[in-house]
């Protein structure tokens, strides 16, 4: 049986998700809970490769076993064996060749701005924070530039493997800026992100909203594919996945074609 998981995860005390020889990871803790409940460790496939200290809201996994425990009872199976800080949401039976990663046709991740010159003790590990003003307005029409199908080559880390072979062309469907008092949020849906992709997207906008970029400047920035000229790199800790979309079909029987593979953020 291949089997769908959903999880929610603080990412604070992890390497990210992916296991890792020498350190502890989301994958690893999860692995350690099925090996509990199961009695064997099965190959996990993640929707993503997140990195240190991103969290989740609707990380995708799945793997195959061929045990006798319903996907409905896996649920507070797991959760019984795992850390606080890591929670299966759902368990659900999907076609022998569904991959969590490939099947995914968007996701939607988040990144939340404290704007105050304070911390909250109760977010300090979710949020970055900048003490100086951000103009929402602003940040949203930068934001605005970015929606549509373009070369990102200037929103990814140099080096990565994408950017090194030239595979930097996203469809960003919707990119928004919102204020709830101190806490601004920026949220991106996409068919595929490169490495840090939103986190250098957040950093962008907010120089816009500090002043010192014009929201103009971003259809040259992206043309010209130059990353000095976007902004930094954001801490991990304020990025979420929060949404994972799959088209219906892929998650029905098995007679249903492969879904096109999609290149996951990091």
């Amino acid at each position: 049986m291949n089997v769908l998981l959903r999880l929610a995860y603080k990412g604070t005390r992890y390497a990210g998700f992916q296991v890792q020889p020498n350190a502890m990871t989301v994958c690893q803790a999860f692995q350690d809970a099925l090996e509990a409940v199961l009695g064997e460790r099965p190959d996990v496939k993640g929707c993503s490769r997140t990195d240190a200290g991103v969290h989740a809201l609707d990380f995708a996994l799945n793997f195959h076993y061929d045990g006798h425990i319903p996907p409905f009872r896996l649920v507070l199976a797991l959760n019984a064996h795992l850390p606080e800080d890591i929670r299966v949401k759902s368990a659900r039976p999907v076609p022998e060749d569904f991959h969590a990663r490939y099947a995914a046709h968007a996701k939607t991740y988040c990144y939340r701005i404290r704007n105050s010159a304070v911390d909250d003790p109760f977010d300090w590990d979710t949020c970055w924070r900048t003490a100086g003003a951000l103009d929402v307005a602003a940040m949203q029409a930068a934001a605005d530039q970015l929606v549509g199908t373009h070369d990102f080559r200037a929103f990814c880390a140099a080096g990565s493997g994408p950017a090194a072979h030239g595979d930097t062309v996203r469809t960003i469907t919707a990119c928004t800026v919102e204020r709830r008092g101190e806490l601004v949020t920026v949220t991106v849906t996409a068919d595929g992100y490169l490495y840090n992709m939103v986190r250098i997207l957040a950093g962008t906008l907010v120089e816009a909203g500090r002043g010192k970029l014009d929201p103009a400047a971003l259809p040259d920035i992206l043309a010209k594919g130059d990353r000095r000229r976007a902004g930094a790199t954001l801490p991990a800790r304020g990025l979420f996945l929060i949404r994972v979309d799959y088209p219906e079909q892929a998650l029905q029987p098995a007679e249903n074609s492969a879904p096109k593979a999609e290149s996951p953020e990091s």
